[in-house]
């Protein structure tokens, strides 16, 4: 099996998912399950080979004139997401083709979720620059389609729309940072891009290309203040906040910001915006989670908190900081995977996810509480989780940062506490609280709305009781792979009595303490919360995208009124502005003009064209306007004809008679003739046409005196014929070197003649 391959199978199956889902019953989750599974088993079969330092690579030919490729890198690092996308994704089908039973269009549901499983393992694997971005811009369509399933509910839309405007920013910034880091490379090969980082960091465009490439990253993983896009995001089905938004899409920029490090990595500029953005949104996501009482918002503010950890750590790039950034990265998609899909499981069983609502149970579902236990203590880093670790790591780093350490490590023990309070208030208020009067009675999930919790918490557990022989061999070469400076550290699940290990102890304590008195101190961190937090990002957003609506309906109102004769003063006006400033900038022009050279009778053919003119500018008369007009048209046609444009000629003569003919037939039935323009307007008119003419006749000029080393025309004249095959140089030039543009003309020419047949076909009543 090959990469590419493996992409276009998984593509295949989410493109007919929603039409043979119906066939397929309610077995449709563990059927499209093989094909991710399939996937895992290929990747892990690459494990071993990868350790030892083996970079697989693909390339299919794209465009190959720009540079472009469908190419693919597989390392150590993408070797570790495509492990998670893949393995995660298979247990999130299996859930979602039960969870979403009764609901309709399942089928397209799933095609949904595996085209998003495609576009997150493209990414990840992806060789060439522009192939990412394809990738990335295709998680951003799909998610849009997932978080706007129940289209029918207005935030539904909003949040759909608000994901898709916010990510789809940060999308079209990161394009521009590619095509600015490409320049100096003068290749989109991320191969070559990563095996020569100083070009990049030696060039003037390093700054503007990393500051799009941040924006990218930072939209895409609700970095702050971008971070209220994922929150509003959960009113997406729990499948859709289980796989996309905690352990896939919005791991995207932050897979991104590792892959570059090599990269883009060690310059101050890169610490300094990382670690800010970072640490802010680590601790900002952790504080607002305290007061929701949502399930499903809770544990999205801390993704947004658990994100703001690893940006944090990527930006700190110590051997600590990357080793912590690998493990956390799994530890957070096993636990918040598995917490996603029992918040899930909690809402179907009884109708709500509001915690308030929720309390005693773990007498209805002993099972599921122990599952969803385990995963809260690998939230909270308790050993022998793999979480425990992850803390570990995450608190060495912080002490061992090189700048601000005491600041960043008092933030991260306050976030530490605070996601062991969350841990302690929801395993105890919901499986142990006081139980309120459901609407129905609560039973255990059934088989596949449970398996994939279980087997991700045990992976957890495996790991972490088991971290030498189990976790290193999985993340070590990712570690290296993005820091290829550092180790990857030994991992032990004791590491003796140190600081670590206290501020550990404490975090467990203060935690504790915090759910002890959280009575007290809820109702206080609320009131800020409200003030400053909830609502007011989201409300911006929409009162901007209000605002700016109301901005285009201005300018449309102001600029597009109707009046065809100002639509085109205003074109003219802005491009005689534009050009008389390039002709100004422009080397001067060198006249040299032989009159004695021009026959006697284009000299009189000059003459009437101007004479022409004038009649049609001053006459009162549409019949003489007419005429006038003509007469400038046949006579430049003379010129043509006497300088050997005979295609010219032809079709000027074809043009000017029809346009003749369609003037009178409609002249007869226009209003009496009336000057309405007043003596300013028509001055106005005269400096516009002045303007423009005065531009064509500098340029025509300007470009006669032009000296070029090769014109373009020998180019024509050489390979008309022999790349061509055609004799007639003017033809050829239209038909094949400005294929595109004739193409444009004959398309633009096609639907104006349509739109007037529908019209005839209406009749003027229906008009």
């Amino acid at each position: 099996m090959s990469t590419g391959l493996f992409l276009l199978v998984l593509l295949l199956v989410a493109a007919i998912a929603p039409f043979v889902r119906k066939y397929l019953g309610n077995h449709a989750g563990w059927i499209y399950a093989l094909w991710p599974f399939a996937g895992f088993l290929y990747y892990l079969s690459l494990l071993p080979a990868v350790n030892q330092g083996l970079v697989i690579t693909e390339s299919f030919e794209w465009m190959p004139a720009l540079g472009i490729e469908f190419s693919f890198y597989i390392d150590g690092f993408s070797m570790l997401f495509s492990l998670l996308v893949l393995g995660i994704g298979t247990f999130i089908l299996v859930y979602a083709g039960y969870y979403m039973r009764p609901y309709p269009m399942k089928g397209r549901f799933l095609g949904y979720l595996l085209l998003f499983m495609t576009a997150m393992q493209g990414i990840v694997v992806s060789g060439n620059l522009i192939t990412m971005f394809v990738f990335w811009e295709l998680t951003s369509i799909s998610s849009y389609l997932l978080i706007g399933y129940f289209h029918e509910k207005p935030e539904a839309r909003a949040s759909a729309l608000q994901a898709l405007l916010i990510t789809g920013f940060g999308g079209l910034a990161l394009l521009g940072g590619f095509v600015l880091m490409a320049i100096p490379y003068g290749s989109y090969d991320l191969a070559y891009i990563l095996s020569e980082p100083d070009i990049i960091k030696d060039s003037n465009l390093y700054l503007p290309a990393l500051i799009l490439i941040l924006l990218g990253a930072f939209t895409k993983s609700a970095q702050f203040p971008f971070h209220f896009w994922l929150p509003g995001a959960m009113t997406a089905p729990s499948p859709v906040s289980a796989y996309l938004h905690s352990a896939t899409m919005v791991k995207a920029g932050v897979f991104l910001l590792a892959r570059f490090n090599p990269v883009l990595g060690g310059t101050e500029v890169w610490t300094y915006t990382l670690t800010i953005v970072g640490v802010t949104t680590m601790f900002v996501g952790a504080w607002i989670s305290i007061t929701q009482v949502d399930l499903k918002k809770i544990l999205a503010y801390t993704t947004v908190s658990a994100l703001g950890t690893l940006v944090l750590l990527i930006g700190t790039g110590t051997e600590y900081a990357i080793n912590a950034a690998i493990i956390f990265l799994v530890v957070h998609a096993l636990y918040k995977g598995t917490l996603f899909m029992m918040a899930g499981n909690i809402e179907k069983k009884t109708g709500t996810r509001d915690i308030r609502e929720l309390g005693g149970l773990f007498k209805y579902m002993p099972f599921a509480a122990i599952v969803m236990i385990m995963a809260l203590v690998s939230m909270a880093g308790v050993p022998p989780m793999l979480g425990f670790l992850g803390k570990e790591l995450i608190y060495e780093a912080s002490a061992a940062a090189p700048k601000a350490h005491w600041f960043i490590l008092s933030l991260g023990f306050m976030t530490n506490v605070i996601l062991v309070f969350l841990s302690l208030r929801l395993a105890i208020d919901i499986f142990w609280g006081k139980e309120p009067k459901y609407s129905k009675t609560p039973v255990e999930p059934s088989l596949p709305l449970i398996l994939g919790p279980l087997l991700l918490v045990l992976a957890s557990f495996v790991l972490g009781l088991l971290p030498g022989t189990m976790a290193n061999p999985l993340t070590s070469k990712a570690i290296t792979s993005i820091s290829p400076f550092h180790d990857a550290i030994v991992l032990k699940l004791w590491h003796g009595f140190n600081l670590v290990l206290a501020l550990s102890a404490l975090t467990l304590l203060s935690g504790f303490l915090v759910f002890r008195f959280r009575h007290t101190l809820l109702p206080s961190i609320d009131n800020v919360n409200v003030r400053y937090f909830r609502r007011e990002f989201t409300r911006f957003f929409f009162r901007m995208i209000d605002n700016f609506l109301l901005f285009t309906k201005l300018k449309t109102k102001t600029l597009q009124h109707g009046y065809h004769r100002f639509y085109l003063m205003t074109l003219f006006v802005f491009a005689s502005i534009l050009v008389w400033t390039m002709i100004w900038r422009a080397d001067p022009i060198m006249l040299e003009l032989n009159f004695s050279d021009m026959p006697l009778n284009l000299i009189a053919v000059v003459i009437l064209i101007i004479a022409a003119t004038l009649s049609a500018v001053v006459s009162n008369s549409r019949i003489i306007a007419l005429i006038s007009m003509g007469v400038i048209g046949f006579g430049i046609t003379i010129i043509f004809i006497a300088y050997s444009g005979v295609d010219l000629a032809i079709t000027m003569i074809m043009v000017e008679t029809l346009l003749i003919i369609l003037a009178m037939t409609v002249v007869y039935h226009l209003p009496k003739y009336q000057n309405f323009s007043s003596t300013g307007a028509r001055m106005r008119d005269a400096l516009v046409a002045t303007l423009v003419g005065a531009f064509f006749m500098v340029l025509v000029l300007q470009a006669g005196t032009s000296t070029l080393e090769t014109p373009i025309s020998e180019y024509f004249k050489e390979t008309s014929y022999s790349l061509a095959y055609g004799r007639n140089i003017v033809n050829v030039i239209l038909v094949d070197y400005r294929a595109l543009d004739t193409l444009g003309e004959i398309t633009v020419i096609s639907i104006a003649a349509l739109g007037i047949y529908a019209m005839m076909k209406l009749g003027k009543n229906k008009i």
